[in-house]
């Protein structure tokens, strides 16, 4: 499907809202931009900067917790000042007239909360940056936690105060197997919507990807939101190549 101008898109965006009885939202890094948050994967991204270091190594070298840990509060204090943007502020709005049921969203910058949307309307395939847990027994820690003991040792990965497990960012890492619950719910979202809007996803990273097509084939239009083209957008009802805050931005009010 062609992309439509800015004005056309926003027209037949609020048609598609208002046709819908159940809309879902979908949003990838492009949506946290207007944030401040960096992308991963686009070019002078986070990661042509620094290779992602693997779950299996972080589990298995001290010297690759020290690493990611190090990343970590290198970019912290960005990721603590970022804001919500008017695109989270707009599905925000969008949950709270009941015109969406969910978010589910690949970010882990805890945006879409600070928006206001509740944590139960908001799924997280690929974590949660904004606390930490024991790779063992579970243990909650708060970032605050473990910088303190980070940077108290010279830079050295602390290890969980209960059981000595290692203590890692509450986000999803490659080669880490995915959250079964999230993933199940975001299943159902998908199946039960009849509008699901793609916002700022690339729309390469599987299996987070399948979900539009799986709503697409069950029935719901498909919108898609994002500055490039995707290879989903020859499937959908809408697709927008334009801002995404500029876009959304009628919906905030």
């Amino acid at each position: 499907m062609l992309a439509l101008n800015r004005n056309a898109a926003i027209e037949r965006l609020s048609e598609l809202l208002a046709e819908s009885r159940r809309g879902v939202a979908f949003t990838g890094a492009g949506i946290s931009t207007e944030s401040g948050i960096p992308d991963f994967r686009s070019p002078g991204g986070l990661w042509t900067q620094n290779r992602p270091i693997p779950f299996d190594e972080f589990v298995a070298s001290r010297e690759a917790r020290n690493e990611a840990w190090r990343r970590k509060f290198a970019m912290e204090d960005k990721f603590q000042a970022a804001k919500p943007g008017r695109g989270h502020r707009a599905l925000a709005r969008l949950i709270a007239r009941g015109k969406l049921s969910a978010v589910i969203t690949q970010n882990i910058d805890n945006l879409h909360q600070l928006s206001g949307i509740p944590d139960e309307k908001v799924i997280e395939l690929h974590g949660n940056g904004s606390y930490a847990t024991c790779l063992d027994c579970g243990e909650r820690y708060e970032i605050e936690w473990v910088r303190e003991r980070f940077h108290g040792a010279g830079g050295i990965a602390p290890d969980c105060a209960s059981c000595s497990g290692p203590v890692k960012s509450a986000t999803i890492s490659f080669g880490q197997a995915m959250p079964e619950g999230a993933m199940r719910r975001a299943e159902a979202e998908s199946l039960a919507a009849d509008l699901f809007l793609a916002i700022g996803s690339s729309l390469v990273v599987w299996p987070a990807a399948g979900f539009p097509a799986l709503a697409k084939r069950n029935g719901a239009r498909l919108a898609i939101i994002n500055r490039e083209a995707t290879e989903f957008d020859g499937m959908a009802d809408l697709v927008v190549r334009d801002d995404i805050g500029d876009v959304l931005a009628p919906f905030v009010g």
